[in-house]
């Protein structure tokens, strides 16, 4: 049986208005490698230990619509 570690993480959002993108990490902003979903999605995960710390949506407006639709 495998154990479950559960931590805390806090969670930091920007959304630029101008540029129509939402910006989430999973604690402090990092450096990171950007992995294309192929479509708005951006997965954003931690060169050393792959783990994911962000996301990047783009077109966030659309992508907004698209998914309450």
């Amino acid at each position: 049986m495998e154990a479950t570690i559960k931590r805390q993480i806090s969670l930091e959002r920007y959304y630029d208005k101008e540029a129509d993108v939402l910006y989430i990490s999973f604690g402090q902003p990092a450096k990171a490698e950007t992995i294309d979903t192929g479509g708005d999605v951006l997965i954003r995960v931690a060169p050393d230990t792959g783990e994911m710390v962000g996301l990047t949506i783009l077109n966030y407006s659309d992508y907004l619509s698209r998914i309450r639709a």
